[in-house]
């Protein structure tokens, strides 16, 4: 072998190693990054669209609705407290570029499903038509699956599936009725790479996804998001997409259902959090672009999801430390 073939070999492995070290410093999944560096910016895809957004009194769901005042869309904001809702709104009219008459305050309980059909009327009412819905409202737990009163799930159910699914049968026929519109769910990688002390969580979380798109490849499995997709084949205007953030910096921690049903204040588990700003940076981009699943966290949490989501083998110990590293960052006693 010539000298030349070497020196070729030696290039390609030093583009593959660059490559993974390169990885290393991302934190979204490679189809959101290259919608990121060649697809169309938010400012322009999402101007003057109307969005409503659940969940919105803190968290994902209150930065998404700021940096969505920017852009200059009308908003609908919803959660079931209604003063942290008008504390959002203000905050998008003191730093937004929306008016009075652009954000509506509309309070609403993802588990009272009777209640969706005239909350969607009202919307519709306030602007004339809904062009985005996403679905980021939502409740968590942290407790052993032994330890979890059944009502837990349940509840969690009723609101993270049920919930979803209700305001999305509202809020579709009115979309097909126009060809056009985006729903968005608010998935979790827990959705993809399980965790300990949220079986239940992940359930819900499991039920709604849809199916992972890779360069133009299908990988995982299909959900609530993935089925409704094929039943919408005829109306390629209505986009559908799930977005799996990873650990963000939130008020989620203060908000923890115990086994038991009562409330609870959980430390912050030191898992390279990202900051809520760049994580709703990301998913404008993936709004912009109609890209169906994408996976936003730090390193190594992403690394993690692609290893579960690729590798045909996953290492039961490494998976075990991990549970038990969650564990004791929580403060509850792992199983003897």
């Amino acid at each position: 072998m010539g000298f030349e073939f070497w020196m070729l070999a030696l290039c390609a492995l030093l583009l593959l190693v660059l490559g993974l070290l390169s990885f290393l410093w991302l934190d979204s999944d490679l189809t959101l990054l290259r919608a990121a560096w060649m697809g169309q910016c938010p400012e322009q895809a999402l101007a003057d669209k109307v969005v409503w957004i659940t969940g919105a009194s803190s968290g994902i769901g209150e930065e998404l609705a700021f940096q969505l005042s920017k852009l200059g869309v009308c908003l609908v904001l919803s959660a079931r407290r209604g003063q942290e809702l008008e504390r959002v709104k203000r905050r998008c009219l003191e730093n937004g570029n929306l008016k009075e008459k652009d954000i509506l305050v509309l309070p609403l309980d993802l588990a009272d499903t009777s209640s969706h059909d005239i909350a969607t009327k009202t919307v519709l009412q306030e602007f004339g038509r809904i062009d985005i819905l996403v679905n980021n409202g939502g409740i968590v737990h942290a407790s052993l699956f032994e330890n979890t009163n059944l009502d837990v799930f349940k509840v969690l159910i009723e609101v993270n599936y049920f919930g979803t699914v209700s305001l999305t049968k509202c809020v579709l026929p009115h979309m097909m009725e126009r060809k056009q519109g985006k729903i968005v769910v608010m998935n979790s990688l827990v959705g993809i790479v399980p965790n300990p002390l949220c079986s239940g969580y992940i359930a819900s979380k499991f039920a709604l996804r849809g199916m992972k798109m890779h360069l133009h490849c299908y990988q995982g499995s299909s959900g609530f998001v993935g089925a409704l997709r094929t039943e919408l084949f005829d109306y390629p205007g209505i986009r559908l997409s799930t977005i799996c953030p990873g650990h963000v910096h939130s008020n989620i921690f203060q908000n923890f259902i115990t086994g038991e049903f009562t409330k609870t204040r959980l430390p912050e588990i030191p898992l390279f959090m990202m900051e809520t700003s760049r994580c709703v940076q990301l998913i404008l981009v993936s709004l912009a672009n109609d890209l169906e699943e994408v996976w936003i966290a730090n390193q190594p949490v992403l690394l993690r999801a692609y290893v579960w989501q690729y590798v045909p083998f996953r290492d039961w110990i490494l998976q075990g430390c991990y549970g038990k590293y969650i564990s004791k960052a929580l403060g509850i006693t792992w199983y003897v």
